[in-house]
């Protein structure tokens, strides 16, 4: 089941993103979110877009949000676009329905640009992006510096229209 996401799930959602964020370079954050982080986090994007999740078995297995590309007006038909799964959930086919579901209902908000940032190199988020039709639209090299080395970041656009 795909819903969007309540002050239940932030549990869940801290459950999930830790272990990225603790011991892979796919988050470029360094330090555990504690659930009253992550609580601030989800208020503050569905004021303006979705936050999904989806629940297989009763567990929360993933989560994908998207949230404002830049602050500057001009750019407010933009978004950047997130995606995690519980660690073991991957290869199932989840990521690709969970983020349909996103892109659908950031169509139906006017969204026209999707923009995805996946740190370099990570061939599963890539085949993900460009199974659902995003294209590769530029690369940065050595923008971040986690576990003591330097990080490539490559970046992903879709047009939705709207």
């Amino acid at each position: 089941m795909i819903r969007e996401a309540g002050p239940g799930d932030v549990q869940a959602i801290c459950d999930i993103y830790n272990p990225y964020v603790l011991g892979t370079t796919v988050t470029f954050e360094e330090e555990a979110v504690s659930p009253g982080v992550m609580a601030g986090r989800l208020a503050e994007v569905q004021a303006s877009y979705p936050w999904l999740v989806l629940e297989e078995g009763g567990l929360v297995q993933g989560y994908a949000y998207a949230g404002k590309w830049k602050a500057r007006s001009a750019y407010r038909h933009t978004v950047e676009s997130t995606i995690y799964l519980r660690q073991g959930a991957a290869g199932r086919g989840l990521g690709r329905r969970l983020y349909t579901a996103l892109l659908e209902g950031l169509a139906a908000r006017q969204v026209h640009a999707v923009i995805g940032g996946i740190t370099q190199p990570n061939l599963a988020s890539v085949g993900l992006h460009e199974a659902l039709g995003y294209r590769r639209v530029g690369y940065l090299e050595q923008v971040g510096w986690k576990f003591g080395r330097w990080l490539d970041v490559g970046y992903w656009e879709l047009i939705l229209g709207g």
